[in-house]
């Protein structure tokens, strides 16, 4: 006799209890599975574009703001700082290499940042149609913004004021589309960048100039030379509107106070999970009462305890495994759903739909406990009194 269908039949022979088991551990792999996902391909993007970043010097507010807006791209900066006053900290003995940026306008969305060479370099971003920019008002775009704008080399767009705002066009300047990078995974990819002087002469009609005492910049990435960088540093800038902010203490309070949302959440489809499973043993346990008569002629008609004990835990890993599988979909439609409004608010994706270790974890331990959930039932199948079940009818 052939175990499986005989399993399988007695699942479909009952669509509520299945429907119902099968529904409640879905939902809770699903959330646990989503949540596992979202939180590796956020911290491995995070971790990505942090790389190397001590310190980020900006104006004077709110550290982690100034951390999201000139490391990650998804937040308002805090202010400019004065272009010389930044300087003499980028030339600091303690200083090993500092990135200068001045943002704080868009092309659709798209973030314009004004940076050298270095910022493309850092991140090993690298060229892959046309060039670097050289001039004032090129620039050299990342691959999500010529993807998703349809851009090429040799297109010519107008800066807008704001980050969002697409209103305040300045139609005095015009920006011309000299390279595209290839892909490199890091923010690098949804940006659009050219050289700091198209930021500031972007400001101002053709022909005038501002003064080096009155030229600005967003915020500086730093790379100390020294630790002492760290706490040297905010006392040469104490009289100024310049704050250092350190990405590593911001980054740890944002996961700290995300996780306890993300914990929350798993604990809900923890709970979900033990139900699913308290379900299965119970569908499992309630359909003896009806399965007595034919488990006993299985007996009689030769099947082993064994084949029967099998039987009853075929039925909860079926189950079990269907469920799992039927939950890791649904966590990759969510996936899909939350990475479309990502791109959509910040252009950041989490497009990576492949199995991430911790879940293979999670798959071994549904297994383990849809066993666990199926063993008291099967071992009570076994236990059948074959002559007064028969008797019985």
């Amino acid at each position: 006799m052939n175990l499986l269908k005989i399993s399988w039949a007695n699942i479909r022979n009952k669509p509520l209890n299945t429907t119902l088991s099968l529904l409640l551990l879905a939902f809770g792999v699903g959330i646990i599975s989503l949540l596992l996902v979202m939180q590796s391909q956020l911290k491995e993007q995070f971790d990505r574009n942090i790389k190397d970043i001590d310190m980020v010097l900006g104006a004077k507010g709110s550290p982690l703001q100034l951390i999201l807006s000139a490391v990650y791209q998804v937040d308002a900066p805090t202010g400019n700082i004065n272009m010389l006053e930044a300087r003499r900290v980028m030339k600091h003995p303690y200083i090993a290499d500092a990135i200068p940026m001045a943002y704080g306008d868009n092309y659709l969305k798209y973030r314009i940042v004004g940076t050298t060479e270095k910022y493309a370099q850092h991140y090993g971003a690298v060229v892959e149609e046309g060039n670097f920019y050289s001039e004032p008002f090129e620039a050299t775009i990342g691959r999500s913004v010529a993807d998703e704008m349809g851009m090429k080399v040799g297109d010519t767009f107008y800066s807008a004021h704001g980050l969002e705002d697409n209103t305040d066009v300045h139609t005095n300047r015009i920006f011309t589309v000299v390279g595209i990078f290839a892909e490199s995974h890091t923010v690098v990819d949804q940006l659009i960048l050219t050289p700091i002087q198209s930021i500031w002469d972007v400001h101002t009609e053709e022909g005038d100039t501002i003064p080096d005492s009155e030229r600005e910049y967003t915020a500086v990435l730093l790379k100390k030379k020294n630790p002492l960088a760290v706490m040297t540093i905010p006392n040469t800038i104490k009289d100024t509107n310049m704050s250092i902010a350190l990405p590593a203490i911001e980054i740890n309070r944002l996961n700290e106070n995300f996780g306890l949302g993300m914990k929350a959440l798993s604990a809900i489809a923890l709970i979900i999970v033990i139900i699913s499973f308290i379900s299965v043993f119970i569908s499992l346990f309630n359909s003896l009462k009806d399965r007595k008569y034919e488990l006993a002629l299985m007996r009689t008609m030769g099947a082993s305890r064994s084949k029967v004990f099998t039987l009853i835990l075929q039925e909860g890993l079926i189950l079990s495994v269907l469920g799992f599988f039927i939950g890791f979909v649904l966590s990759r439609i969510g996936l899909l759903i939350l990475s479309y409004f990502m791109k959509e608010n910040f252009h950041y994706s989490m497009n990576d739909l492949g199995p991430i270790p911790m879940e293979w974890l999670m798959f071994i331990i549904t297994i383990f406990v849809g066993s666990l959930a199926s063993l008291l039932p099967a071992i009570r199948a076994v236990q059948i009194d074959i002559s007064k079940t028969l008797a019985d009818g």
